[in-house]
């Protein structure tokens, strides 16, 4: 039997570890993914989804094909185990607080693409017990699924429906795996991280690569210059659920 003194030993060994592989975890973070020599790099990531452009290509997935393709990405037939990064969803139901009958004929009953927000004031991170989730300084809202323990509260707090839980074992469900990004377990969250691991070797998020109609403009919203800054400053944009506070940073061009 353990006596009160030898638990508490044993807690703070366990604590010193944990703590220990969070500043390992973090220094590697940021020496590896977040300053990287030949990487691309941001002060405050951000995306602009031309809706119209979209649109043009209403049966086009190669977005969410090359996304779910490189991130290894399950296909689960059943809804309730559904894995999904990125998707799309009628506009009426993704931007439910903008929806009104005198929009544009058909707006409505259009499709729009749904990620990740990462939000500049993101409730995910506020509420996980482990820090498995968290915010880059270049503002991409990052996942350990090592130390993801399934609790699902950042499931919970996320208001737009981002985080997908692995309710099964995802890796038999891969048709096939890309070796280049891990796979994930039963019992973790996941979620789009605007490809971070691309963009530490120098590459564009994989939807903004494949997208035909260039439709997905991707890059540094703190830069006067970049393409996405200047489109944004040219033409009106909305957001999903502004009036909550989290400052998304996918902005939607219409």
């Amino acid at each position: 039997m353990i006596d009160r003194r030898n638990f508490l030993k044993i807690v703070s060994f366990a604590g010193g570890i944990a703590l220990a592989g969070k500043w390992t975890y973090e220094s590697i973070s940021q020496t590896v993914v977040e300053h990287p020599q030949q990487g691309l790099k941001a002060h405050r990531w951000a995306m602009a989804i031309d809706v119209k452009k979209c649109e043009q290509n209403p049966n086009c997935n190669k977005c969410i094909e090359a996304c779910h393709s490189y991130h290894n990405v399950p296909k689960l037939d059943n809804p309730k185990d559904e894995i999904k990064w990125i998707w799309k969803e009628q506009f009426r139901n993704a931007f439910i607080t903008q929806e009104n009958e005198f929009l544009p004929k058909g707006m409505n009953f259009s499709t729009v693409l749904l990620l990740c927000n990462h939000c500049d004031n993101p409730p995910c991170t506020n509420v996980c017990p482990t820090q498995a989730t968290w915010k880059r300084e270049d503002g991409i809202v990052m996942m350990d699924w090592h130390r993801c323990i399934g609790c699902r509260y950042c499931v919970a707090a996320c208001p737009y429906g981002s985080r997908s839980f692995n309710w099964r074992d995802p890796r038999p469900f891969i048709k096939e795996q890309n070796p280049e990004f891990p796979t994930r377990t039963r019992g973790v969250v996941e979620k789009c991280t605007f490809c971070a691991e691309r963009l530490a070797r120098g590459m564009m998020p994989a939807c903004v690569e494949a997208c035909p109609s260039k439709a997905l403009i991707f890059g540094d919203l703190e830069d006067p210059g970049s393409e996405v800054r200047q489109v944004l400053s040219e033409r009106f944009s909305i957001r999903r659920k502004p009036e909550l506070g989290t400052s998304p940073e996918v902005f939607y061009l219409v």
